[in-house]
């Protein structure tokens, strides 16, 4: 497994290249910025499911997440895919200060206001083995570019769980992460919270991740991803 260091010297090594052109001197350049896939609306207003209406969808409407809402400026697909998967499993960190410089806009964009930016943790066990959290990469950015402090261990991960893309199905996926994090940091009680992630599919992660903030104290919850699946 290459550290930090490791990687730091393989991109003096190796220059960065534009994950969409090739270009190079930048993961990503302008250009391509300027093309990844949107998730634009109309989506439902709280979790951001695509909906034919800028309306709350059945399954919120059923039964509301207990997050305040939930924004995604990218959709999972092409070169933003490309982004998410080198910063998750090829260890190129260095992407998430591009990444969330793109998620700092969209917070603007989306008019979201935080006290304290969250990243979603993840377990002791997946951490030692991949070396670093893709979630606090991006929120340690983030926090900077919209001048907000950044609790990394604001949520604890309390038990190992498989990862979600194992898991088929939502209830699956919820099944998973039920009572899987814990929130016992006094910097979250009567706050809003960011809550980062680098990707949401069914939004099971996001769900239980702000229950426990509700828990914790938590004025608002409002979820950040940089892309989602659909």
């Amino acid at each position: 497994m290459v550290g930090k260091l490791g990687h730091a010297v393989l991109e003096l090594v190796f220059p960065s290249r534009c994950l969409g052109c090739e270009r190079g001197g930048t993961f990503l350049c302008d250009a391509c910025a300027a093309d990844l896939p949107r998730a634009d609306s109309p989506r439902c207003w709280r979790c951001w499911a695509t909906r034919p209406r800028f309306e709350l969808c059945p399954a919120c409407y059923r039964e509301p997440p207990p997050f305040d809402g939930l924004r995604s400026p990218y959709v999972y697909q092409a070169v933003v895919r490309d982004l998410v998967r080198g910063l998750k499993y090829r260890g190129m960190t260095a992407i998430a200060e591009t990444m969330a410089g793109l998620l700092a806009e969209a917070a603007l964009e989306f008019d979201l206001e935080a006290d304290v930016v969250v990243p979603v943790p993840l377990s002791g066990l997946r951490q030692r083995s991949r070396g670093y959290n893709q979630a606090s990469e991006l929120a340690k950015h983030l926090a900077r570019e919209l001048d907000a402090p950044m609790r990394p261990r604001a949520l604890e991960r309390i038990r190992h769980t498989a990862p979600q893309t194992r898991s088929a199905s939502a209830v699956e996926r919820a099944r998973n992460v039920q009572g899987a994090f814990r929130c016992e940091d006094a910097a979250v009680q009567g706050n809003r919270i960011l809550l980062v992630d680098d990707v949401t599919t069914t939004g099971a992660t996001l769900r239980a991740s702000a229950e426990a903030l509700k828990h914790g104290g938590a004025s608002e919850v409002w979820c950040l991803t940089f892309a989602r699946e659909d």
